[in-house]
């Protein structure tokens, strides 16, 4: 039986009495956390005060628990009658004693070793579902996932995708209405992205909504989105079905009740270069797009896109919270989202019409959104058709997938924002590469400058925040300085909190009002996850996953904590909690100096190979965050033989590493080595920089 605290609820509804800002429509606050927003709005706060601003600073460490990996953790976990479940990284799933600590079951989906090429970043999970005893996980490898809550012994499992194509899992599954609903990521390598509904009882698929259109001639698919297809291909040129288009649904998923429809973010083109996509014609509906749908049947109800026709990886799968706001005197029924292209956008839920859009950090692909048409002012030369353009922010996002939260206490969005710039420039000719990256865009142009203050300018550029933002005035109220980007999610509470995580590794509560900090914790791991909080048998706690890694982490060449990663963390707090805590880390070993010699030529061939292919894992310039090894100082790298047999034959393709011989040659790949040695020399030379 969930447990419902009035005193709780009623302190809620008696603070939000005095705002601006009101939800009539939430459902019932409990003392649990019970899907990945917390509620079906999504905002990511709760009615729970026992930890306050005036309590937080007793708050101690209850319980930990050690996972069997040092890659991403980003799973929200779920709280329900005492129990926690949460996932890690290869879509492993948990329950614990949410008291104890206890571990109650595992289950390990065994997804194969080679599907990790196909995550562009990590092999992450953000999370389980929850709903009738049943817990439910996408895996890596595109299977849905019905497990015993109980037990964790399956119940069924569904194979979600075409598994010969790129598509992976990361997100976390909703349920709405007895479905199970899930979308699908791999639009950097050349996919087509949809969102699926499936029986939550048999794993029987309900219904689906592609959010790209079959090619012009191509048969209707059979599906919700059959409707709509004339209006999809109005907005497509040429043959996009070459590389399925993009626009995968690979994180929001969100049911608004009082409008019986599910909203869904849309992720970006593929390839990324509009005119290697679709001639550069049209604006390519429904990528970078948030979408309604019927939630019964899937049909089409409105759509509002952000930047049509995208060019940079400005994903629109960012967190959606839903709320009601006084605006101009008038009750609105919005939806707000803060997504990679550094907007901020309020939306009206009814209809899909943009109410504000202003952008949250600096911007320069746009001047603003033209409120008449709801379409941006794009800069000329952002779309890098005469050439270079550092376009600011990135495909990196403003705002990525860790969650922004809303308190309708305080009437505050609380956003992890970043700057990090890229440099985009078309790849050409453009040669397309089955299953690998196709992104129409030359990365290699921005390989790390050997020159020490080139490199700290580029590092400086790098920025991170929380900023706490109004979403009626579209103005922020503060921020505060993370000295970098690639940090957690957020929590905030009616005890006037907000909770983060960092890439530094500390979680922190600041006053929700005004951004003090009021108490922090060190786990020694970096934190890309958001908290959580619930209560068991009137006691309240705190839980975040600490793992570092992701889109942004796994090859971040700034990466803070840098070296060898400790394996991950759930770590639970409570008022007076006094569990001990310690982490090792293992040293940093020295470069591999190689001591054959390759001419200039073969290290710049090895630098533009390493750029548009390796970097993405390793990092840019052969500097790894530690998530994955440094090749620098690895022991293959030593000897020509193993590491032809590591990239080229792909005998380490169970952790992961698949070879290339397929994308390289035996010649391509020795200049890749070449490279990487090139690095190596530097680093004994110089040191880390």
């Amino acid at each position: 039986m969930l447990k419902i605290y009035p005193v709780a609820v009623s302190m809620l509804l008696l603070a939000s009495c005095n705002q601006p800002l009101a939800d009539s429509f939430t459902t019932p606050a409990t003392a649990d956390w019970l899907t990945y927003g917390g509620t079906a709005l999504e905002q990511r706060f709760s009615p729970l005060t026992e930890i306050n601003s005036d309590t937080v600073e007793n708050l101690g460490l209850a319980w930990s628990h050690e996972f069997d990996t040092a890659r991403g953790l980003e799973a929200t976990p779920l709280v329900v009658d005492g129990v926690i479940y949460t996932t890690s990284a290869w879509s492993k799933v948990y329950a614990f004693d949410a008291v104890s600590g206890k571990q109650l079951w595992s289950y390990d989906p065994k997804v194969p070793g080679e599907t990790g090429f196909k995550a562009c970043c990590d092999v992450v999970n953000r999370g389980a579902a929850f709903h009738d005893g049943k817990i439910y996980v996408g895996a890596l490898d595109g299977r849905l996932i019905a497990l015993d809550a109980k037990t964790g012994s399956l119940l069924w499992s569904t194979v979600t995708v075409d598994q010969s194509k790129p598509y992976t899992i990361t997100g976390a599954p909703r349920v709405v209405k007895g479905r199970v609903l899930i979308g699908n990521g791999g639009a950097e390598y050349g996919v087509r992205g949809y969102v699926s509904a499936y029986d939550a009882q048999t794993g029987k698929l309900a219904w689906r909504f592609y959010t790209v259109p079959p090619a012009k001639g191509a048969a209707p698919d059979g599906a919700a989105s059959d409707s709509i297809i004339e209006k999809m291909q109005a907005t497509w040129d040429g043959d996009w079905s070459k590389f399925g288009g993009g626009g995968t649904v690979w994180d929001s998923i969100v049911y608004d009740e009082e409008f019986n429809q599910v909203l869904i973010g849309v992720g970006n083109g593929s390839p990324w270069d509009h005119r290697v996509r679709s001639n550069g014609k049209g604006d390519n509906l429904f990528i970078s797009s948030v979408v309604a749908l019927d939630a019964d049947t899937g049909e089409y109800k409105w759509h509002y896109q952000g930047v049509p026709g995208e060019s940079w990886d400005f994903t629109q799968t960012q967190s959606i919270i839903l709320a009601n706001l006084k605006i101009g005197g008038a009750d609105r029924k919005v939806m707000m989202q803060a997504p990679k292209n550094g907007l901020f956008y309020v939306i009206d839920r009814s209809d899909g019409k943009l109410i504000s859009a202003k952008n949250f950090v600096p911007v320069n692909w746009t001047s603003g959104v033209d409120m008449k048409t709801g379409r941006p002012v794009e800069n000329p030369e952002a779309r890098y058709g005469k050439g270079l353009f550092v376009a600011t922010p990135s495909g990196h996002g403003a705002h990525n997938w860790q969650p922004m939260a809303f308190s309708p206490q305080t009437g505050l969005a609380y956003i992890p924002a970043q700057e990090v710039p890229l440099a985009y420039v078309s790849d050409k000719p453009f040669v397309p590469r089955q299953g690998g990256w196709n992104l129409g865009v030359n990365l290699a142009i921005n390989t790390l400058p050997d020159d020490k203050a080139a490199l700290k300018a580029v590092r400086s550029s790098l920025r991170g925040y929380i900023i706490a933002w109004d979403p009626v005035k579209q103005k922020e109220a503060w921020r505060v300085d993370l000295g970098g980007p690639g940090n957690g999610g957020m929590l905030t509470s009616a005890g006037g909190l907000v909770f983060a995580g960092n890439a530094k590794g500390k979680l922190v509560a600041y006053a929700a009002d005004s951004g003090k900090e009021l108490w922090s914790y060190d786990t020694g791991i970096g934190i890309i996850a958001p908290p959580i909080t619930y209560s068991v048998d009137g006691v309240q706690y705190v839980a975040v996953m600490a793992g570092y890694g992701g889109g942004y982490g796994l090859p971040a060449a700034f990466a803070e904590l840098q070296g060898p990663r400790p394996n991950g963390r759930l770590l639970v707090f409570a008022l007076g909690g006094k569990a001990s805590y310690k982490i090792a880390r293992a040293p940093q070993a020295p470069p591999v100096i190689v001591q054959e010699n390759w001419s200039p030529a073969t290290v710049t061939k090895g630098a533009e190979l390493y750029g548009n292919t390796c970097s993405v894992c390793h990092g840019g310039g052969a500097r790894s965050s530690g998530v994955l090894p440094d090749l620098r100082r690895s022991g293959v790298l030593a000897d020509k033989a193993s590491w032809q047999a590591v990239v080229h034959d792909g005998v380490l393709k169970e952790n992961g590493m698949v070879g290339f011989a397929k994308w390289m040659s035996r010649d391509d790949i020795e200049a890749i080595r070449a490279y990487v040695a090139d690095r190596a020399r530097l680093v004994a030379k110089e040191g880390d920089q």
